[in-house]
């Protein structure tokens, strides 16, 4: 393993050779590498999704090509290396784990998620670099997806009492915010529209925290299952002789009930 590990440095020292190296990788910095970057990790993911491990080993190869990728230049730079990006995610790990690596002992999944939480604090305190008192909101990426950015942010104010005590509140507030929705949309006002449209996807967000649903998944689930039942009512209007702008909204519609009976199990 570790021969393929140097290995892979190697090449990646040589497409990046300012002379005998690719033109394309010689050229690309951290910035330019973002988009492939989430690419690769959409794509892993893409993959754990499908149960294909052969596609598995290949995007995750991908992926870290990237951070092999991003190592080289910061080494190019007198950053950092490879290994010093290891070394740090070890430290990392054992940091964050004290009941695995040391006497600790944890009696319940909760305490280990406070101690998960305090050690995370604590390195995020060691790396702030402002004279500004750090956020406990601090650290998490303004480039997440909307949804996963929203649960880690209410994740990190409930971990300080910031909460509801239940979900019974929370389904009152879903309905509280859709009214304010209908208010807004009333008042014909675009831009209140718009805030109280957030305000209800936040809560909703908050709603799936506590009933234990990742809403990035559950969403991405729902959005394939709309896919393959609007698939399903294309074909229908096909089979009629018709396009989809052919048929009444009545008709797509029994379509569209025909789909959910016909794909309940998908």
């Amino acid at each position: 393993m570790l021969k393929n590990t140097q290995n892979l440095l190697a090449i990646m020292a040589r497409l990046r050779h300012p002379e005998n190296g690719c033109a394309w990788d010689v050229k690309q910095d951290f910035t330019s590498l973002i988009p492939y970057l989430i690419e690769e990790a959409y794509e892993v993911a893409d993959a754990i999704e499908r149960n294909d491990p052969d596609d598995l080993r290949s995007e995750l190869g991908d992926l870290l090509l990237q951070v092999v990728f991003h190592s080289r230049i910061a080494e190019e730079r007198g950053l950092f290396n490879f290994e010093q990006v290891s070394a740090t995610i070890c430290e990392k790990l054992v940091h964050r784990h004290p009941h695995v690596f040391s006497d600790t002992v944890f009696n319940t999944d909760e305490e280990r998620h406070q101690a998960w939480e305090h050690a995370k604090a604590i390195e995020r305190q060691r790396k702030n670099k402002t004279v500004a008192p750090d956020s406990v909101l601090s650290g998490v990426a303004g480039n997440l997806p909307a949804l996963i950015e929203c649960e880690k942010i209410q994740d990190r104010a409930a971990n300080y009492g910031f909460d509801w005590p239940d979900v019974l509140p929370v389904f009152d507030k879903v309905m509280e915010e859709l009214d304010e929705v209908k208010e807004a949309w009333e008042s014909g006002d675009q831009a209140h529209i718009k805030e109280e449209i957030g305000d209800l996807l936040l809560v909703v967000v908050n709603l799936a925290r506590h009933l234990k649903v990742n809403p990035e998944i559950a969403l991405k689930e729902s959005t394939k299952k709309f896919s393959r039942r609007f698939q399903y009512v294309e074909r229908q209007a096909e089979a009629s002789g018709r396009n989809l702008r052919d048929c009444e909204l009545a008709e797509l519609d029994a379509f569209w009930n025909a789909a959910k009976a016909a794909l309940m199990k998908q």
